[in-house]
């Protein structure tokens, strides 16, 4: 109970601490952002939202904002719980000349948003991670999960596992193993994964893990029973750090121990200590703090004393999540303007600067973050983007994650056809006619 009124006070005072600016300059733009310090997820979740916090104030120290106006953050606090997700949204839409855009950095919220920002015309922005079948425009015209889905991260495990074995034909009589946050975030895989086993023959196991994931010691036990050749996780927060510790007890091979890219930061591998070397998991981005849009961060805020969490936790892998959100949020903010000659654009507008936006190479330069990520389209149709997706591996005794694959491209042939018929499912479930992109 004190835990709930504690987050409820920290919600309202993260809400109405920056009204007063709000009302007073119309011309800022309202950027609420939804996210978690408090709570079992909290320790994912604070660098995550440091990262997101300091590229914003970075832009409001060093360039006045974007184009000239500046931004003006609003912090709600969810505890990564849907329902104060859900309040959030709706205690901040209304704020300054209306929200932007929302991140809801969690898939549990993204749901519940669709729908209602689709009516409030304020493009939801899920980056790789809510509902995957939202890459399809012409159903989701207000929501963007680029720069690829879990179908997507799901194929590329598939595909990595195939190539180590000797090829996809290998993996016939294979057995894989997905431990799985029991929520719709960790069950997003399952579908894609199951079309994927009938396709390449390998045998499938489900093992769910309950929230906040401290108990898996039944799980870990029936993995050393059944022996599978590979075992990829869905899992957030400390269940993250508990299977990998939890994997070592069983000395299961942690370079067949893959995680979606919300288990692969410092936080999950540290705790393992040397036992959770070369673990693996995906990314779409690089970690370190060795590109200039890390100096100008440190520069600008922190030696201006106005960042948002540790100095020496710069470079980390979910702070520079939360880096590549609000450089790809700020620049479709930026794209909004330009193609509305306006300083002031609406949600609405927003929208088609997310639908239009094309960070490629040399924007990315620009912008500090060469080499960073991989460019960026994304169009009417598909709101995902490329749906590319990487491996990077822990080395305990260097304590960093560097990159071992190039960037795989996803098994378009199941994914687009799980696309298209979960998507058009959903249009006929609320009775929505799929637009025409031209």
């Amino acid at each position: 109970m004190r835990l709930k009124l504690l987050t409820k006070a920290l919600a309202v005072a993260a809400v109405a601490m920056p009204l007063t600016t709000a009302v007073a300059d119309a011309a800022e733009l309202t950027i609420p952002g939804t996210i978690y310090r408090t709570g079992p997820y909290a320790p994912n979740g604070i660098p995550w939202a440091n990262g997101i916090a300091d590229y914003y104030a970075m832009l409001n120290e060093r360039d006045g904002g974007i184009e000239g106006t500046k931004i003006n953050y609003v912090e709600c606090e969810t505890a990564y719980n849907t329902k104060q997700g859900v309040e959030c949204y709706e205690n901040t839409k209304g704020i300054g000349s209306g929200a932007l855009v929302y991140q809801p950095m969690s898939t549990g919220i993204t749901y519940q948003l669709i729908p209602k920002a689709t009516e409030d015309k304020i493009p939801v922005f899920s980056m790789g991670y809510g509902r995957t079948s939202a890459a399809n425009g012409k159903v989701f015209p207000y929501v963007f999960n680029m720069p690829a889905t879990y179908w997507d991260q799901a194929s590329v495990f598939v595909k990595y596992a195939g190539e180590k074995e000797g090829g996809m034909d290998k993996l016939k009589g294979k057995k894989i193993a997905l431990v799985y946050h029991n929520s719709a975030y960790g069950k997003e895989p399952i579908r894609t994964l199951e079309e994927l086993s009938k396709k390449h023959g390998f045998e499938l196991m489900l093992l769910a893990v309950d929230h906040p994931g401290q108990e898996q010691k039944a799980t870990w036990l029936q993995i050393r029973r059944e022996r599978p050749d590979w075992v990829f996780m869905w899992g957030w927060g400390v269940m993250n750090q508990v299977a990998i510790k939890e994997a070592s007890s069983i000395r299961y091979p942690m370079d067949h121990f893959i995680g979606v890219w919300w288990s692969g930061s410092e936080n999950d591998v540290t705790p393992a200590g040397e036992d959770a070397h070369g673990y693996l998991s995906a990314t779409f981005h690089a970690s370190g703090d060795n590109f200039r849009a890390h100096d100008d961060i440190k520069k600008f805020v922190y030696d201006k004393g106005k960042g948002h969490g540790d100095r020496d936790r710069i470079g980390e892998v979910l702070y520079n999540r939360g880096i590549v959100a609000a450089m790809w949020t700020s620049e479709a903010i930026r794209n909004a303007m330009r193609i509305h000659n306006t300083k002031n654009p609406t949600g609405e507008q927003v929208r088609d600067g997310f639908e239009s936006l094309n960070v490629d190479a040399k924007r990315l330069a620009v912008l500090g973050l060469e080499g960073f990520t991989y460019p960026l389209q994304v169009t009417c149709e598909n709101h995902t983007g490329p749906g590319k997706v990487a491996l990077q591996q822990w080395d305990a005794k260097k304590g960093e994650w560097s990159l071992v694959t190039d960037f795989y491209s996803s098994d378009r042939d199941v994914i687009d056809k799980l696309i298209a018929e979960d998507s058009m499912a959903y249009a006929k479930e609320n009775n929505i006619t799929p637009r025409t992109c031209n």
